[in-house]
């Protein structure tokens, strides 16, 4: 119980510290579809990825602590992996399937916590969903929790330089409505169900 407490304020502390500035006043970052976020029980939240500012920016913005999957380097640097795993996140050993990993999320989302899944694993440089994996879509089977697509619009061009003078782009963060888990964990419902969070994420983007 005091490390949930703990953890709850060491997330409150660095969302409204040094996320919310750099989301509202050097981002402009806007939310749009808040009315569509479940606020009591938890979810898998599936989104696009461009940016390595996509975890907090996104978790900020929903208003709901969401954790995500970490590459497990990040764990070994000092504070940095203090910090990231106080605000929920855990790591995650890539190129091979890590069933430590799954059953952290999976126990997470048993006690109410909603985590966050980059739907194609890794950052597009266009920022859309281009090959998504089918991961989001079992977890919300095995744990019958709600797949919440979100796009995080500009995400992969946050700065560009002109004449040697930065620009940021304004973050626009979209909600579509919930779906369903899959009904069975057989390859076509699965993909039936990815392919669908793929539809709607990039039809949030635009």
């Amino acid at each position: 119980m005091k490390n949930d407490i703990f953890q709850k304020l060491i997330y409150e502390l660095v969302s409204k510290l040094f996320v919310f500035p750099i989301y509202k006043f050097v981002f402009k970052g806007q939310l749009k579809g808040r009315d569509k976020i479940p606020q009591k029980d938890s979810f898998i939240m599936v989104s696009n990825h461009g940016s390595l500012l996509d975890p907090p920016l996104l978790g900020h913005a929903l208003g709901r602590n969401i954790s995500f999957m970490a590459k497990a380097e990040l764990f070994k640097i000092p504070c940095l992996g203090f910090i990231i795993r106080a605000c929920g996140a855990y790591p995650v050993k890539r190129g091979i399937v890590d069933k430590n990993t799954i059953k952290t999320a999976c126990e997470k989302l048993s006690n109410n916590n909603c985590i966050g899944i980059f739907i194609d694993g890794t950052r597009q440089k266009n920022g859309r969903v281009n090959k998504p994996k089918q991961g989001a879509a079992l977890l919300a089977f095995k744990n019958q929790k709600l797949l919440l697509p979100v796009a995080i619009v500009n995400s992969h061009r946050l700065i560009r330089f002109k004449f040697c003078i930065p620009y940021f782009s304004k973050i626009i963060i979209k909600v579509g409505k919930p779906i369903q888990p899959p009904k069975s964990s057989s390859r076509d419902d699965l993909n039936s169900v990815t392919i669908h969070l793929q539809e709607n994420i990039n039809n949030l983007i635009g």
